[in-house]
């Protein structure tokens, strides 16, 4: 990728976000971030939460503001469970996610996407139970997302229909919270079309996550390559005057520079862009 190509993707790159994990930031990532004007979705995964200090935090904060460059974040879910039934995988999930949401004053980031960790399989069965400890997580977190003028965007992940997402957006009810439309986990996971999510869901619809696969693993490959029919998607957000915040979710720098090719190509964000 030379500055040519840069230039030429540089109304797409300054619009949207770019998956970014704090510690690939901290390993080089963040140079080519700035060098490229890259802005990215910092990604809270792994130990960097209990390992990493505020000043450490802050410092990744200062250099995207020295050079203009906007952030969101994307809250950690590996291993957590935010409506957990025993006590203190509760207590420790939340203690987590506690300390995502304690980095809002230093980011001050677009959004805070989250993931509900429901699985259908295993989670209806102690429906009421799960709905309550999850709804008292979120509020929780949302009053912190509220002191810092921050959208909360649920993702949806393993969910095969937005039932569990409309009843939690529905039921906590708040101008913070949104839903965050991912591209990949629905070819990947769902196996429902997108058309079905946003009839239910399309009220909330802040953010989307754009991936693509081939429908039997959630690859992260370019925009494109796979399944999805972006296309379809951007027309009828175009149709609707609907401008979420959009971030690219590649897992390699090839499928990124293959993503703004194809969004490019295909004029995908004509009349988007917010």
């Amino acid at each position: 990728m030379n500055d040519q190509d840069l230039r030429r993707y540089s109304a797409i790159t300054g619009s949207c976000y770019i998956n970014a994990p704090y510690d690939q930031l901290q390993q080089g990532l963040l140079e080519f971030f700035v060098q490229h004007r890259l802005q990215p979705e910092i990604g809270l995964e792994g130990d960097c939460l209990w390992n990493a200090d505020r000043d450490a935090f802050q410092a990744t904060a200062d250099i995207l503001k020295k050079n203009g460059l906007n952030c969101t974040l994307h809250a950690p879910f590996f291993d957590l469970a935010p409506g957990g039934i025993d006590p203190k995988i509760r207590e420790i999930t939340r203690a987590k996610l506690r300390l995502a949401f304690d980095l809002l004053p230093v980011f001050q980031p677009r959004s805070i996407v989250c993931h509900l960790g429901y699985e259908e399989n295993k989670h209806s069965y102690k429906m009421e139970q799960w709905l309550r400890y999850s709804l008292e997580t979120w509020r929780e977190l949302l009053e912190t997302a509220a002191r810092n003028n921050t959208s909360v965007m649920f993702e949806n992940t393993f969910e095969k229909t937005p039932d569990i997402h409309h009843r939690l957006l529905t039921e906590i009810n708040s101008p913070f919270l949104r839903f965050c439309l991912d591209t990949g986990h629905l070819a990947a996971y769902a196996g429902t079309p997108w058309q079905l999510w946003l009839d239910r869901l399309l009220p909330w619809l802040g953010q989307l996550h754009l991936h693509d696969n081939k429908g039997q693993r959630d690859d992260h490959i370019a925009i494109g390559h796979g399944l999805f029919n972006f296309r379809e998607l951007f027309d009828f957000l175009r149709s609707n005057k609907i401008r979420p915040i959009i971030t690219l979710e590649p897992h390699t720098r090839e499928d990124l520079w293959l993503s703004l090719e194809s969004m490019e190509k295909n004029k995908l964000l004509e009349d988007i862009i917010n």
